[in-house]
């Protein structure tokens, strides 16, 4: 297992009693024997608004990470998703909007494959690369989503 998924699953297990976890950036770094970067390329990759949770961080010498489960309901789930996304949305953020909803029983496995479809690089081949397409895929995202409330 890499170090990554290993911090993931340790912070995922901190959840199982709270909603809300604060974690001290050295301390956890220390504690898996790895730099303080590799803490935060967990954290900002893996606890994203997209996968359902709100990073806080304070900066110092008492300074701490706080990760914030987002408990909502379906359709305020879909919601904030579709606020927080922006007018921009890369394929990776589609990806992982998609994958938090089926994970967590907002659609099914069909679903998921088409919302990938209808928003792949390869459904929106005719459009030239770089921004106009990821607006292109946000708008079909959110128009889709939509549905779902």
């Amino acid at each position: 297992m890499k170090i990554s998924d290993s911090i993931e699953n340790f912070i995922r297990q901190m959840f199982e009693e709270e909603n809300s976890v604060e974690l001290k950036r050295n301390e956890l770094a220390q504690y898996f024997n790895c730099v303080p970067s590799q803490i935060n390329y967990v954290i900002s990759t893996r606890f994203t608004t997209e996968r359902g949770y709100i990073v806080e961080s304070r900066r110092g010498g008492g300074g701490h990470i706080r990760i914030t489960r987002l408990n909502m309901g379906r359709n305020e789930r879909i919601m904030h998703i579709i606020n927080s996304m922006g007018s921009s949305v890369d394929v990776m953020t589609m990806e992982a909007i998609v994958n938090t909803l089926y994970v967590n029983n907002i659609m099914n496995g069909d679903e998921a494959k088409l919302f990938m479809a209808a928003c792949s690089n390869n459904a929106l081949s005719a459009v030239p690369d770089g921004q106009l397409k990821n607006r292109i895929r946000a708008s079909i995202l959110k128009n889709m989503l939509l549905l779902f409330v």
